[in-house]
């Protein structure tokens, strides 16, 4: 029986050859569309034509490294991203997050683990049941059909991660919000021990809200329990 759901389209930016046509080919059968290229600078210029739904990126790329491609994606393009990263390196992932990834993985890994990664993200591109479209708190304004955030009238910039966040704490304002939660809801995953990534796009996602002029509404750190967006007075 033919499947007509629209599949989805990857780009994935890696220089390992192998690894990008074993992908291809695995990720081909869990009805995913994979187009690699091998260098950061061909990987902007593929995304400029605006056709893909997700990339994969490796940081460590000849010339423009993955961290530089992703600092100079975020200036116009929120479209998701997956970092893979050496093990162990922690800084890397850390500054990943800090420039707008959505997720990362570090190599080696395990390609199934890689289809649960996008999968969950394209859940959560779809996930338009019945929810509330429009979130308001003081000067803040979601709007999840459009996927836009407005501040004071004024559009704000967001990772897709970052909106997600955000929309999680719109929906309940004034209540605690569990990193678990969030990494279930967000990630599409349990969070680990010691997984610093919803904690880094709280960050991010602060910062955002604060340069854009919010300063009634603010986002909370309850120690060992999660983050509440606190409605301003």
């Amino acid at each position: 029986m033919n499947d007509n759901r629209p599949r989805f389209k990857i780009l994935l930016v890696d220089d390992d050859r192998e690894l990008c046509a074993m992908l291809q080919e695995f990720l081909a059968g869990e009805q995913l569309d994979v187009s690699p290229c091998h260098s950061g600078e061909d990987g902007l210029r593929v995304l400029a034509t605006g056709q893909f739904d997700l990339l994969i990126l490796d940081i460590m790329l000849p010339g423009m490294n993955g961290l530089e491609v992703l600092k100079q994606l975020r200036k116009t393009d929120a479209v998701p991203v997956i970092m893979l990263t050496a093990r162990g390196e922690d800084v890397d992932r850390i500054i990943g997050l800090e420039f707008g990834a959505d997720d990362y993985l570090a190599k080696p890994f395990n390609p199934r683990e890689l289809a649960a990664r996008i999968k969950a993200i394209m859940r959560r591109l779809q996930a338009t049941e019945a929810k509330p479209q429009t979130l308001r708190l003081g000067g803040i304004e979601l709007d999840a059909r459009t996927r836009r955030v407005n501040v004071d009238r004024q559009p704000l910039a967001l990772t897709g991660t970052e909106f997600e966040i955000l929309r999680c704490l719109l929906e309940i304002p004034g209540q605690v919000v569990s990193k678990e939660r969030l990494s279930e809801r967000v990630l599409g995953r349990r969070l680990l021990p010691y997984d610093r990534s919803i904690d880094t796009h709280i960050s991010n996602l602060r910062g955002k809200l604060e340069s854009a002029g919010n300063r009634t509404d603010s986002i909370q750190n309850q120690r060992g329990v999660g983050y509440v967006l606190i409605p301003g007075g």
